[in-house]
């Protein structure tokens, strides 16, 4: 084996926080929400949106309820700059939605940033600049103090141009330590209160503080301990929203955003399904569904999420992955019989208990609540046990199958599914039609025509019946307390195999007054003290039983014969 060049690479320092208390915190409320997928996501995109198509997507944030939406960087393309007028200038922004609009703090950046916002109701001026070791040493050859008056001098622009506006625009301030993970703790507090001491927020006049994990270098728990210990030292917290914007390059972007509001944040930057740079943003979806799943309200409502993916594919032209949290083809699909069978169980225990709180094996939300339904859930391939196959039968057919049949059932599943050397995935209907042809329409060499019961007495019937031998027809008759018992006498005479009945069980497939009803029945055969299994349909309960007996008997003859 050949081994990785993982001495290339070390650790950042993790954050030195005594006591910290986010381990123990739970997350009670939604925080403020803010889609960046027109921003942060368009740009990661192979083909940007044209202007229609974030339109449609902007349109659809606002359905969905977020009510801050960051729209673009206006002065660093004619092509944002243009979208952002278009929604004003069209009256496109809902009298609660703010846009939000990145910038750099450079004059003639801001000068456009501020030109492009003009006449907008509710607007987030979002100023950045990085303030990582890395990038001061590498990208910008600065130190800390050049760092600090970049940030200070592009806050005091801002203010400026808000002080001498005098349209009627409610404008808020955010400003993004950039790489937030990778800087130092003391300097990201530094140079955040600085920027704060220009723009003096107050409790009613709050600034956004947005903290980046712009790339993921470290595990969830020292993010969060870096949220923590920034809440704990700034002098503003009572004055401002503490944010979040995390990426996805370790894979934890919805861990770090769920610890990061258990150490004290109120806002979370994110994506629709994780769209962003290289492995994405946190996906705001996941997150959303995550405190729905807790008994948390996510004040944003994705009660229909193939439209939300409908609306995002369209658009972004990415697709969501099968296994994507909560919104993948395939997330609510058990192909363990085990699974299928917990789910099935779990669901009847519901029912029988009235009960309106959720609580399902394998599935830790019920489907429709995001717009899905049951088909999807349970699959039937190679992979796929009794319990799955019953509910199977059961949700889309009526067809409650006893364990007998499950057990002899099961093999022939597994051989269609395992057809050609290749496993499938057996459709509902292939699976009915499968036991149609294997416990139903088994009509050799034995078949049933016609018979009559008369009614001796009330304990005993005769039976007198048309059978089918080979496709001759022959008369039978027998006697017996009961159709069944009289039936079986005549068939037993007739064949010169003795056998009985053991269990049976009978029920209509369907409800309505065209309902067939379906017989199960198990035959032991006196000789080899064997149980055989066969089902008989009719709208006739009588004629129903009669051909279970006989396929029953059909199917004996055919596994005796096949030892």
């Amino acid at each position: 084996m050949k081994t990785m060049n993982y001495k290339r690479y070390e650790a950042l320092p993790v954050v030195k926080l005594d006591e910290r208390t986010w381990p123990s915190n739970k997350i009670t409320k939604a925080p403020l929400w803010c889609s960046v997928d027109l921003r942060d996501g368009n740009q990661a995109l192979e083909v940007p949106m044209d202007l229609d198509q974030k339109v449609e997507f902007f349109k659809f944030l606002c359905e969905t309820g977020f009510k801050e939406i960051e729209i673009g960087f206006p002065a660093a393309s004619e092509t944002d700059y243009n979208f952002c007028r278009y929604l004003i200038d069209n009256d496109l922004i809902p009298g609660d939605v703010a846009i939000q609009v990145l910038t750099q703090s450079r004059p003639h950046i801001i000068e456009k940033t501020m030109e492009a916002v003009k006449g907008a109701s509710n607007v987030i001026i979002h100023l950045y600049n990085s303030t990582s070791t890395l990038q001061r040493d590498v990208v910008f050859g600065f130190g800390q103090k050049d760092c600090i008056d970049l940030a200070v001098s592009g806050a005091q622009m801002i203010r400026e141009f808000i002080l001498k506006d005098t349209g009627d625009t409610n404008f808020v301030l955010e400003y993004s330590p950039e790489s937030f993970s990778s800087t130092e703790p003391e300097f990201a507090v530094e140079i955040c209160d600085k920027v704060l001491d220009v723009w003096q927020p107050t409790p009613d006049k709050k600034i956004i503080i947005n903290l980046p994990e712009t790339v993921e270098y470290q595990t969830a728990n020292v993010y969060a301990d870096q949220v923590e210990y920034f809440c704990r030292n700034t002098r503003y917290r009572n004055s401002i929203i503490v944010s979040l914007h995390t990426h996805n390059d370790r894979g934890t972007a919805v861990a770090s955003s769920e610890f990061g509001l258990m150490a004290g944040a109120d806002r979370v930057e994110g994506t629709l399904f994780g769209n962003g740079e290289r492995t994405g943003n946190v996906d705001i979806v996941t997150l959303a569904i995550n405190m729905l799943m807790t008994g948390v309200d996510p004040n944003l409502d994705f009660t229909d999420m193939n439209k939300t993916i409908d609306v995002y594919e369209e658009c972004t032209g990415m697709k969501v992955g099968p296994r994507q949290p909560w919104s993948g083809k395939l997330v609510f699909t058990a192909f363990s019989g085990s699974h299928q069978d917990a789910i099935n169980k779990g669901r009847n225990a519901m029912k029988e208990k009235k009960s309106d709180v959720w609580a399902v094996p394998y599935l830790p939300i019920d489907p429709s609540d995001v717009g899905r339904d049951y088909e999807p859930i349970i699959r039937i391939n190679s992979q796929s046990g009794r319990g799955g196959i019953a509910y199977v039968m059961d949700t889309y057919f009526g067809v409650q199958l006893p364990k007998s049949f499950q057990r002899d059932f099961l093999p022939y599943v597994k051989a269609a599914a395992e057809e050609n050397g290749s496993e499938v995935e057996l459709l509902p209907k292939q699976v009915f039609d499968l036991f149609d042809d294997k416990f139903i329409n088994v009509l050799e060499p034995y078949g049933l025509k016609k018979f009559s019961e008369t009614q001796n007495s009330e304990q005993e019937s005769t039976v007198t019946a048309i059978i089918t031998d080979n496709g001759k027809d022959v008369s039978i008759t027998g006697s017996g307390n009961g159709l069944l018992d009289a039936f079986t006498d005549a068939f037993k005479r007739y064949t010169g195999i003795d056998f009985m009945i053991g269990n049976y069980s009978e029920h209509a497939m369907k409800s309505g007054s065209d309902s067939a009803a379906i017989t199960f029945i198990e035959i032991v055969n006196a000789n080899d003290k064997k149980t055989y299994v066969g089902a008989g349909v009719s709208s006739s309960v009588t004629k129903s039983s009669v051909r279970a007996v006989i396929c029953a008997f059909n199917r004996m003859l055919a596994q005796i014969e096949a030892r």
